[in-house]
């Protein structure tokens, strides 16, 4: 794939902040970096250009909580009228300790893969993603299940318990922390991720021949500000016992590599979610065989509840 243009989302810091230096290191052309304040994502472009002593950083403004500025932030790259060849949907959030909704009435851990999706698609429609563009959404470990303090909800089950079986109705549900789900922010975090894994499954089988999507969990790395909104018991108890631990943390460089590998994975594995080996944060990553993830059904009812809170779908 040719590294000319590349877009990542949630760039002002972190792991999209190391991303775009990776990017930029690996000789694209342009690396276009969002963030919710055009102020402060400029600020980060020039940090970054002053980082790498590469001019290749364009600054966007892109709030995903808000579906006007994502058509505006669409409306710009339409204008600028270059396709993207590598898709970073990397901005995320860790759940707050008591619930927050978005003003759409989304729980505030699963607004940016709605964000995310209206971005895609708006760029799919618009044909300014490149024939062999490669996406990749920021997954996390706690969707292969077996992460302690985090438990994601059985679909099936809930949805056979509550919605007559319709596992729509009960993804959108769980989307907005709705009737008969307790908000437990861990869980809700766990429950983000693995309708993000369903959601990038259900968009490769959706992808023109030559792209791929991929869910690519970037493993431990606590020196970030992800977790600025976690529970006490998350930052001051489970994250310091992780950070004691030998190879369940590293840096942010080294997990926001993961991105940069997978952007180069082949159409063969797109849909495909990947994550650190059982019982790691860090060290390789490896396609997740675990069946849930693999569950066409729950796959597809991820994105056609992502298409009814969003209001867009593919044209």
């Amino acid at each position: 794939m040719e590294h000319s243009i590349a877009l990542v989302t949630g760039a002002t810091t972190g792991l999209g902040y190391a991303a775009a230096c990776l990017l930029a290191a690996k000789g694209y052309r342009e690396v276009i970096v969002t963030g919710r304040s055009l102020a402060q994502i400029k600020e980060a472009a020039a940090q970054l250009a002053a980082e790498t002593q590469r001019r290749v950083f364009t600054p966007l403004e892109l709030d995903l909580n808000d579906p006007v500025n994502v058509h505006s932030a669409v409306a710009a790259l339409v204008k600028q009228g270059r396709s993207v060849d590598f898709l970073l949907l990397n901005a995320g959030l860790v759940p707050f300790k008591q619930r927050v909704l978005t003003a759409a009435g989304v729980e505030s851990s699963q607004a940016p893969l709605i964000g995310h999706h209206q971005l895609t698609v708006g760029l799919l429609n618009a044909n300014l993603l490149s024939p062999n563009a490669r996406i990749v959404i920021a997954g996390a470990e706690p969707a292969r299940g077996g992460v302690p303090m985090f438990k994601y909800t059985d679909l099936p089950e809930f949805a056979a318990k509550y919605h007559q079986g319709n596992r729509t109705a009960a993804v959108e549900v769980l989307i907005r922390n709705g009737p008969n789900v307790k908000y437990v922010p861990n869980n809700a975090y766990a429950d983000a991720k693995l309708i993000i894994a369903w959601w990038t499954a259900a968009l490769a089988r959706r992808l023109p021949s030559g792209m791929a999507a991929y869910a690519v969990s970037p493993g431990g790395a606590t020196a970030t500000k992800v977790v600025r909104s976690a529970s006490p018991m998350l930052k001051y108890l489970f994250i310091p016992i992780v950070n004691l631990i030998p190879g369940m943390n590293q840096t942010p460089e080294t997990a926001a590599s993961r991105y940069i590998q997978a952007s180069e994975f082949g159409t063969d594995l797109s849909g495909q979610f990947f994550a650190s080996a059982k019982g790691k944060f860090s060290g390789p990553i490896e396609v997740q065989l675990q069946p849930h993830l693999h569950d066409r059904a729950s796959q597809e009812a991820a994105w056609q509840a992502v298409v009814k809170v969003s209001g867009v779908d593919l044209s």
